[in-house]
């Protein structure tokens, strides 16, 4: 069985089209629902539908009135207020660009990103670091000053123009600024059933920071155009404060990174009766953490796969769980195969990840850098780097990045199933792999972890012998305070590898 998957595509997305208009229409017919509630430890924020679109409406015109032109790139340095969302859909809304970026960038970081994308203006928030860049800023109290200003018309437009750019997390290499068309909301109308289960009635709680497309999309932008309730957490509010605003908001479908379940279930949970179940993305979820959460809760974690350059394809839903410890499968309407370097590769066989140049939710490209956007195709395939395996089912598990994988006497080693052995040991919180180069000419796999108590090479060698064949298990255990994670909490084992070897490796 080849490792292809075609069931006759998606609907096109209509034309013209506008991002925005699309995420807002539901909202017309629901003035007096609660559109978005920011959930403070002193009160709620409720945002209507009314209140919702004419407050993005409003920005679209005050952006306008301030000079700026469609086409316009505008740079957000933004918390996690309810100004990001505004103003996200306020440009696109108003034909401009917006460039979403983390509020935790340094000074040279966000000034790097303003010189690639030459910004028009820059939006930004209290007390955020600002770029070396001659462009006008425009503070959040302005923003607040256009929400009652008369609401903009929709900039209707051909689905494939660029409507906003985002950056990668640059886990495997330099971020890249990602350019996506006004399209890319169309695509994701296939998650709905494809991993969310969503519908208008749920009240969807997400923990991610607004610059992270899986919280754009998930947390905010796919409720709204359902006409659902979108729950967000005040800015600073920690993961152990999560299971209560769960409970108190009522919350009927709760989404995250593996990293913040982690955190949430170091302490006992209460009983969440509105929750019907989970979402995860942004990395590999343990097993362990998943069962973990099962009990706790009696509800299940429905995890997805999907990338800076195209939002999540392949996922498990309630309609169709994913077995075993798999990613799940290709959603309804998506074209995807896993490939070798002559195509489809059988199932059972390792092979890249790939998502056909049809998908409406692929990436128009790297911003800038043609050559670069087209080395990562394979004739009509988009490579996305990750390595997968499909069973007899068609389901599919995630093995690990294609440079994260490990060699083996040369035998290739996925770094998660080395990190699934290990991550059930008791005393494990934490588990990542990577192969580190001890010699010149000789390299081994090494276990980064972390854990509350001291555990001897002995015993964890001992312990993976028993689950891995010889040849994956680790050489090397290290212990550490704490395994290094992206701003959007993703496993970093490129660094783990340069620091171990340039603390330790060959001279």
């Amino acid at each position: 069985m080849h490792t292809s998957f075609d069931d006759g595509g998606f609907a096109p997305c209509p034309a013209p089209f506008n991002m925005a208009a699309h995420v807002l229409a539901a909202g017309a017919d629901l003035p007096d629902k609660p559109a978005l509630v920011v959930l403070g430890p002193e009160g709620d924020d409720v945002w209507t539908y009314a209140r919702l679109r004419q407050a993005v409406g409003g920005t679209a015109t005050g952006l306008l009135r301030s000079g700026l032109q469609p086409g316009d790139r505008v740079l957000l340095q933004l918390g996690n207020t309810a100004e990001f969302p505004l103003a996200f859909l306020g440009c696109i809304a108003a034909g401009l660009l917006p460039v979403p970026t983390s509020a935790q960038l340094t000074a040279p970081e966000i000034t790097k990103i303003a010189t690639e994308i030459k910004p028009a203006c820059i939006i930004a928030g209290p007390d955020l670091v600002l770029p070396d860049h001659p462009a006008p800023i425009l503070t959040t109290g302005a923003l607040e000053a256009f929400h009652g200003l008369p609401p903009a018309p929709f900039e209707m437009t051909a689905p494939d123009r660029p409507a906003y750019i985002i950056y990668t997390s640059g886990t495997s290499g330099q971020p890249r600024a990602v350019v996506h068309a006004h399209r890319a909301i169309w695509a994701r109308r296939m998650m709905y059933d494809g991993w969310y289960g969503l519908t208008p009635a749920d009240r969807l709680l997400h923990a991610g920071a607004f610059n992270w497309t899986y919280t754009l999309g998930t947390g905010l932008m796919d409720p709204w155009t359902l006409g659902a309730t979108a729950l967000i957490p005040a800015p600073g509010t920690p993961p152990g404060d999560l299971p209560a605003l769960l409970l108190r908001a009522r919350a009927t479908i709760f989404a995250a990174a593996p990293g913040v379940y982690r955190q949430m279930l170091r302490a006992p949970l209460p009983a969440l009766p509105d929750l019907r179940h989970g979402l995860s993305a942004g990395e590999k979820l343990a097993p362990s953490l998943r069962e973990a959460w099962v009990v706790a809760t009696g509800t299940a974690l429905q995890e997805a796969y999907g990338m800076s350059e195209c939002s999540t394809f392949l996922s498990g839903s309630p309609s169709r769980p994913a077995p075993g410890d798999t990613l799940g499968y290709p959603q309804p309407g998506r074209r995807l195969a896993l490939l070798g370097p002559d195509g489809p590769v059988q199932a059972g066989t390792p092979g890249v990840i790939a998502i056909h140049r049809s998908d409406p939710g692929l990436m128009l490209g790297y911003l800038d850098q043609p050559e670069e956007s087209a080395a990562r195709f394979q004739g009509d395939w988009f490579l996305t780097g990750d390595i997968g395996v499909m069973d007899a089912s068609g389901a599919i598990a995630y093995l690990g990045r294609n440079d994260d994988m490990m060699n083996a006497g040369g035998t290739r080693v996925s770094p998660v199933e080395v990190e699934t052995a290990l991550g059930t040991h008791p005393g494990i919180q934490e588990v990542a792999a990577c192969e580190v180069r001890v010699k010149a000419d000789a390299s081994v796999i090494a276990a980064f972890w972390t854990g509350p108590a001291p555990l001897s090479d002995t015993e964890l060698a001992a312990f993976a012998a028993e689950r891995l064949a010889r040849y994956k298990c680790p050489r090397l255990f290290v212990r550490m305070d704490a395994l290094p994670r992206g701003t959007n909490n993703k496993l970093l084992r490129r660094k783990l590898r340069q620091d171990w070897e340039t603390a330790h490796g060959p001279t």
